[in-house]
């Protein structure tokens, strides 16, 4: 049963039978009492309303997935005992339950404020998904490693100081966002996250990445941008499957000699590179390469489709863009 999002002023009755409700978006600010009747509830939406408390919700033992993203809640009472999908981003819950049910596949919490977590969550063998963003979490425990499912997980716009080694037990697929820490390395064993595909380390404070980077052989896509490398691992050249490399705002002056050979995306800008390889992944398409320090170009480059070359100091007008230029490359100089 959906209920429209233009704001209730009463509720229509409800079967006792009903299996999903949506009451999302509609400017409640008091969840009805009766919600903790329905018994065979599957599905309960009520995200972007104004809740600040709810009903006691643990007798609904059918109810698989609860969305909860957007409200004003302070406090989450008991969880239903079978409870798959908890959605609570973007309110003022202070603490997560200490009680969470060992059927959760899928936790949102982000944006609410946390400042820790309970021992209860890293015991959630069956957690697949975990967003744990933006809030004020100091640290990460080693317990981590045991989510043995957990294909997609994200720590970003925390105050973590340090990535647990025991990361690199996990079975992450789809992402891993660690962006806006205060991580100053990154440690060896995440060249053991080989499946994963998505990478984000942006914002943080590292000089420098570890050799192992090389291993995560299904890495698409690698966001490193604002942070503080002198240099790049000559291991990064066996990332085949790298499509895009985001190194933006960094203190690099020099690159490997190879560089992932798939690459269709490469962004330099804000580094002070004074010369590029000599020879460039053949397929790239991107390459913004704004407010470096270089004053000449490789004789030959890829056949791209943009290239961005302001704010450098380069000697004349080098050959090679003219030929770029031939065959309908955007360059901005």
């Amino acid at each position: 049963m959906r209920m429209p999002d233009s704001g209730l002023t009463a509720f229509p009755d409800v079967p006792g039978d009903v299996r999903v409700i949506d009451l999302a978006w509609n400017r409640i600010s008091e969840a009805p009492p009766w919600l903790a009747g329905l018994t065979a509830l599957e599905e309960l939406r009520l995200d972007g309303n104004g809740l600040r408390v709810l009903p006691d919700l643990s007798g609904l033992t059918a109810l698989r997935a609860l969305h909860l993203d957007g409200n004003e809640l302070t406090s989450f009472p008991a969880c239903p005992p079978n409870l798959e999908t908890l959605f609570l981003y973007g309110n003022h819950v202070g603490a997560l339950p200490g009680r969470l049910p060992a059927t959760l596949r899928h936790l949102a919490a982000g944006a609410n404020g946390l400042t820790g977590t309970p021992a209860a969550l890293w015991k959630l063998t069956g957690l697949e998904s975990l967003n744990l963003a933006q809030n004020a979490l100091t640290e990460i425990p080693a317990a981590i490693g045991g989510l043995t499912r957990l294909r997609m997980l994200d720590l970003g716009h925390n105050r973590l100081t340090e990535i647990p080694p025991e990361l690199g037990d996990l079975p992450l697929t789809d992402y891993l966002y660690l962006s806006d820490n205060l991580f100053t390395e990154v440690p060896e064993s995440i060249g053991r996250l080989d499946r994963l595909t998505y990478l984000n380390l942006t914002d943080n404070r590292l000089t420098r990445l570890p050799d192992s980077l090389g291993s995560m052989a299904s890495l698409v896509e690698l966001r490193l941008y604002g942070n503080r490398l002198e240099a790049l691992p000559e291991s990064i050249a066996g990332l085949s499957r790298l499509r895009e490399l985001h190194l933006r705002g960094n203190r690099l002056r020099e690159l490997p000699a190879r560089l992932p050979a798939g690459l269709r995306h490469l962004d330099l800008r804000d580094n002070l590179l004074r010369a590029l390889p000599p020879a460039l992944p053949a397929g790239l398409k991107q390459l913004d390469l704004r407010n470096n320090r270089l004053r000449e170009l490789p004789a030959d480059l890829p056949d791209l489709d943009k290239l961005d070359l302001r704010w450098n100091k380069l000697d004349g007008e080098p050959e090679v863009l003219r030929r770029l230029e031939a065959r309908g490359c955007v360059i901005l100089r």
